[in-house]
């Protein structure tokens, strides 16, 4: 025996490394490229270096494909491939005619939002059940955490892979229905409906940036001592744009979501700095996203897809060198779920 306990809820002698990817729509592209590009250069799968991935919206959906055996590249392609069709925009032409067309789908889109889901989910439900299939999130090789929010009982929902014995229901659970759910935007999607009657809705209601939470669960639920544990977070963009001091009531209205988010983005990091004692002079948790103009990229906006997988790879070339031997050098433990996946 070497000292350890089991991978599935124990603390073990090296550290554990936990990867946390925020929630934003299209702008997933740009962690799925940064990872893809870790991938390119390691030679290895990154779910394989991770005790404990955590994904919120877009960043769930990008936590189950690697989980579910997907590689980086292939989420990334999920991305490239199914980003126009989801979101119902044909690919953008350079004409005058096709430009002044294009803002005039982006506007309409806009209007209808004001009155309820821009989207209909069919075409997500079907890309979702081209990548992952019959799957259910027992079947991950990694640990999972996954926020929703049950918009009936005004409560978080958050789906977990069987890594601890109180765990035992949502491992049945179709990957593509945890995907649906916690990518249910609320003015883009309809809130989800599972056959149990449950409704939920995107986990970015309350945690789009899930370092926080994933910390919590690796210390709470899963025991692991909080100075062992590296965290590696993934924003999906940063908007620059900040409310005039002594704005008005409509700019407080234009700027609510962004507010929200970056509080609640800030929130996160601070938790999960606090719990695995974090400091400059000794950094367990390390953040990598892009500050941009805001509204520059949006959630719905497929036609950036290309040029965020740019920006994605281009911070992960610059990153990884400090990240090799912190995230990349071993692989994780092989996780044992604790509750096993019965059909």
């Amino acid at each position: 025996m070497d000292g350890r306990r089991n991978a599935s809820s124990g603390t073990a002698s090296q550290k554990k490394k936990i990867l946390a990817i925020d929630g934003g729509g299209v702008k997933g592209a740009f962690a799925a490229a940064f990872l893809a590009t870790i991938e390119d250069a390691t030679g290895n799968r990154v779910a394989d270096h991770f005790d404990l991935i955590a994904g919120t919206s877009t960043g769930g959906i990008i936590a189950l494909g690697l989980g579910l055996g997907l590689s980086a590249r292939e989420v990334l392609r999920f991305y490239e491939e199914h980003g126009r069709r989801v979101f119902g925009q044909p690919r953008k032409g350079t004409s005058v005619l096709s430009r002044v067309m294009s803002l005039a789908r982006r506007q309409g889109r806009r209007a209808r939002r004001l009155f309820g889901p821009a989207y209909d989910p069919l075409a997500l439900r079907e890309a979702l059940e081209g990548a992952f299939g019959r799957k259910l999130l027992g079947d991950s090789s990694v640990r999972l955490v996954i926020p929703a929010y049950s918009i009936a009982t005004r409560s978080v929902y958050v789906f977990k892979t069987a890594h601890h014995q109180r765990l035992e229901l949502d491992h049945k659970q179709k990957a593509v229905d945890v995907a649906l759910a916690t990518a249910a935007a609320p003015t883009y999607f309809p809130a989800h409906a599972f056959a149990d009657g449950a409704l939920l809705v995107d986990g970015g209601i309350w945690a789009n940036n899930p370092t926080g939470i994933a910390a919590v669960e690796a210390v709470s639920v899963l025991g692991w001592r909080g100075e062992d544990l590296r965290m590696l977070s993934l924003g999906c963009t940063e908007p620059l744009y900040t409310c005039p001091p002594h704005g008005g009531r409509l700019d407080l209205v234009l700027s609510l979501n962004t507010f929200f988010q970056q509080g609640q983005s800030v929130a996160s990091l601070g938790t999960a700095k606090l719990l695995c004692g974090h400091s400059e002079s000794r950094p367990t948790l390390f953040r990598y996203s892009l500050d941009v103009a805001d509204e520059r990229f949006e959630l719905d906006g497929a036609s950036a897809i290309a040029e965020l997988a740019g920006m994605g790879s281009t911070m992960a070339r610059t990153a990884l060198p400090a990240l090799r031997n912190v995230f990349f050098r071993e692989p994780a433990d092989r996780f044992v779920p604790v509750h096993r996946v019965t059909v």
